[in-house]
């Protein structure tokens, strides 16, 4: 590897989003990793009858843990923001509908706007192991098998978002088993290099919906019985399972550079292995095979690894993967290693549990997440070191509680690693983001115009609400200069139906105006006032113009999702018995009248056939599929169900 050819090959992390247990986001799973909470917990009944599975003692049909890490509101989904109808949002399979909203998070966390990025050669690159819900209707029985199931292939993860966003780059599921999400990650970063795509989205997803993996693991002696991941502890005793979503948004360094665009950390190389022949069999872990990912990934960054400051670890708390995944590191990135300068090496497993397909991409964001804040938050359940590690040998630190980054007049380096039950290994190294000095924020001068929208009214009005504290002087927009908060709301942020702009000259007044309670703008902010007014009626407003030189991108208060919750069974009134009223309802995706296409409001081809069933279901009679075809409005739909109704004993 050419070390000059470093940074023309490195790729910038510019957004993350993530839902993991205990946090909607990397704020608040920033919080969790540097309080050093264990977000595990008991299996809510929702997912399954923890207690009629549960034993102790390994049997047949049982499951050896309560515990597991789990997401919070997993059928809650925005389905109005994505048009889709009720019905629609219910059969889909949720790892979808959080995948979709997390990938809008953080394309907004980047500043990239989807209406913008539409028809381009954006890549897609998701890890997922599981299709649990699709699993479940299966197992309903052949008689409910239907056509809506074809959604919920697991291929079609990567392109229901391609889809969505009219994104025309590759569109591709992983599935390594645990080593997904990161292989994701290192083939959307050689899609980078060889300019295949010019912007790449790389998630992971995984929702434990059903126990039978466990009731597996159980049977083979490798569930931790107390469902926490215990790394690198003698008491460490297997897999604890747990729910993940998360997507980086990556785009080539300098380009990144060229457009003015927040690098969160830099992706300087990255590596996979197979394990071959090299372990006894192809479920054993090698530390031949980590050793190599380790030594080929550090060759691709042209990184000495004796220079890292830290490594997000697989660190599954398995009691045969912990040791040679130590050992490995103690080899690679120990040699030539100052005593004075130890390997700092944790695992976010042992906040949340393994994350699985998805572990690799939560890895990563928490080792972006420590890489700014310039700490490394500890790594929990670590009480008796494992006796089969040398610890007094190997030049490493587990931490044990919150460990500042020393400064090294660099920026610091930090490797993540992910191993599958698949042999396959991934090892990815990043460095710090390009540091960027806050100006000052001023406490007064010219007005500019803030500009807000989104899809639906109570949503603008939450959206107002976050601004409101986003501009106060305990709140995150306190630390950027006025200008550049309106500029990236212009600029960086995609522009909805609904519509607010406000005008002010400081932070309070701004705020102030949001609420309701602004003054009359002076004679000086007439051109925002003017600017202002064309944007609430929907003009298109060349907002460069109105804001002159370019101004630098700061994060922004995100969308406020606006959702319900969508599960198979939660039976929802029929408009008082209503059957057109209920049909519209449950599959109409926007608003309409009797005037409206069916087309138009989202009840396609496949909707009819749905449709067909079901009113067959509800009227109690067969439904002519041909007489049904031929209906081409909603007012047709409406008397062709009335007299349906009519026709009915």
């Amino acid at each position: 590897m050419n070390r000059s050819d470093v940074d023309a090959r490195s790729v910038a992390v510019i957004g993350m989003a993530c839902r993991l247990p205990g946090a909607s986001g990397t704020d608040e799973l920033w919080e969790v990793l540097r309080d050093g909470v264990d977000v595990t917990s008991e299996t809510p009944p929702e997912r399954y009858d923890v207690n009629a599975l549960y034993s102790p003692q390994p049997g047949p049909g049982m499951i050896a843990s309560r515990r597991a890490g789990y997401v919070d509101g997993v059928a809650e989904f925005d389905a109005e923001f994505f048009e889709m109808s009720s019905t629609e949002a219910v059969e889909l399979d949720p790892q979808q509908r959080l995948l979709l909203m997390t990938a809008w998070d953080a394309l907004e966390d980047a500043g990239q706007r989807p209406d913008e990025l539409a028809g381009s050669r954006t890549g897609v690159f998701v890890g997922n192991a599981r299709a649990d819900y699709l699993e479940i209707q299966f197992r309903q029985g052949l008689q409910s098998v239907t056509p809506s199931q074809f959604n919920n292939f697991r291929s079609l993860l990567p392109a229901r978002l391609s889809y969505v966003f009219d994104f025309r780059g590759p569109s591709v599921l992983v599935d390594t088993a645990c080593s997904s999400s990161l292989v994701a990650v290192h083939s959307a970063v050689q899609s980078l290099r060889a300019r295949e795509s010019p912007l790449a989205l790389a998630a992971g997803v995984n929702l434990k919906l059903r126990p039978d993996e466990g009731v597996m693991m159980t049977q083979a002696g490798a569930l931790a019985a107390d469902g926490r991941s215990k790394f690198g502890d003698a008491s460490a005793d297997g897999h604890a399972p747990s729910d993940a979503v998360g997507v980086v948004v990556l785009k080539r360094l300098a380009d990144a550079l060229a457009d003015g665009d927040r690098i969160r950390a830099v992706i300087q190389g990255s590596a996979v292995s197979n394990d071959g022949r090299t372990s006894g069999s192809v479920l054993t872990p090698s530390l031949a095979g980590q050793v190599e990912v380790l030594r080929w990934a550090y060759e691709d960054a042209g990184v000495n690894p004796a220079d890292v400051d830290y490594v997000e670890a697989h660190g599954a708390g398995s009691p045969t993967l912990d040791p040679l995944e130590l050992s490995a590191l103690g080899e690679v990135l120990g040699e030539g290693r100052p005593s004075d300068r130890p390997l700092l090496v944790g695992s976010i497993k042992t906040n949340i549990g393994h994350a699985e397909a998805a572990g690799g991409i939560a890895g990563l964001i928490k080792a972006v997440l420590c890489l700014e804040h310039g700490q490394i938050p500890a790594s929990l359940h670590l009480d008796t070191p494992h006796p089969q590690v040398a610890w007094d040998k190997l030049p490493l630190v587990v931490p044990g509680k919150l460990h500042d980054l020393p400064d090294r007049d660099r920026p610091a380096i930090a490797g993540i690693s992910g191993q599958g039950s698949s042999s396959l290994n991934a090892h990815v190294v990043i460095r710090q983001g390009e540091t960027r000095a806050d100006a000052p924020p001023a406490k007064g001068g010219k007005p500019y115009v803030l500009l807000l929208s989104a899809r639906t009214p109570a949503a603008l009005d939450a959206l107002a609400r976050s601004y409101t504290a986003y501009l106060g002087p305990d709140g995150q927009g306190s630390a950027y200069s006025l200008r550049d908060i309106c500029y990236s709301a212009a600029g960086r942020r995609q522009h909805h139906e609904h519509r607010l702009a406000v005008v002010g000259s400081a932070h309070e007044e701004m705020a102030a105006a949001l609420g309701g309670a602004g003054g009359t703008p002076g004679r000086r902010a007439s051109a925002a006032v003017r600017a202002a007014d064309r944007y609430r009626r929907g003009e298109t407003v060349a907002w460069n113009k109105v804001f002159g030189e370019h101004g630098r991108f700061v994060p922004l208060p995100g969308y406020p999702w606006q959702t319900r919750r969508y599960w198979p069974g939660d039976e929802r009134d029929d408009d008082d018995g209503d059957l057109a009223a209920w049909v519209l309802r449950e599959h109409a995706r926007t608003a309409f009248d009797d005037g409206s296409t069916l087309d138009s409001i989202g009840i396609d081809s496949l909707a009819k056939l749905r449709l067909i069933v079901q009113l067959s279901k509800k009227s109690g009679r067969e439904v002519d599929p041909e007489d049904f075809g031929q209906l081409r409005t909603v007012g047709a739909l409406r008397q062709w169900i009335h007299a349906l109704e009519v026709r009915t004993p």
